[in-house]
């Protein structure tokens, strides 16, 4: 893992990207290397949807909430113990933010979650990581679950 100085890992706001989080934190610490989690989610409700959409968009924002508590906790923990963590919340094609991060960050290895979504989730958070995969300037490693 010579040559690995930034870590990037990508969290999509969903229970699997804990432990891509904590796979992040222990690489980071056996290569001293920087560490960065990207919170990336992909509205449906900012698509231009013409339907009545009031309550769902409500109960997706509580969601996001939750589960970006539930990361933050773990980010917050490390940085206890001395782990130096930056965070990143981007909105928009999961892609495209992944690739703007990357370039902007000079990133050596993306960490990303090998799961497969469920219907629900593949509406709510975008579809899964194929398209990133392709497009990849850096090292990838998947993380199952």
């Amino acid at each position: 893992m010579e040559g690995i100085h930034r870590i990037l890992v990508v969290s999509r706001l969903t229970r699997y990207c804990r432990k891509a989080v904590r796979f992040g934190v222990s690489l980071a610490q056996a290569y001293g290397a920087e560490l960065a989690v990207l919170h990336v989610v992909e509205n449906p409700f900012k698509k231009g949807w013409n339907l009545p959409t009031i309550h769902y968009e409500d109960q997706y924002e509580k969601e996001m909430a939750r589960v970006k508590a539930e990361l933050d906790d773990i980010v917050a923990s490390e940085k206890k113990k001395g782990m130096a963590i930056r965070e990143f919340v981007e909105e928009g094609d999961p892609k495209e933010e992944i690739l703007r991060v990357i370039d902007r960050e000079r990133i050596d290895l993306l960490i990303l979650t090998a799961h497969e979504e469920g219907r629900l989730e593949h509406f709510l958070y975008g579809r899964g990581i194929d398209g990133i995969i392709r497009r990849m300037p850096c090292s990838i490693l998947l993380v199952r679950e």
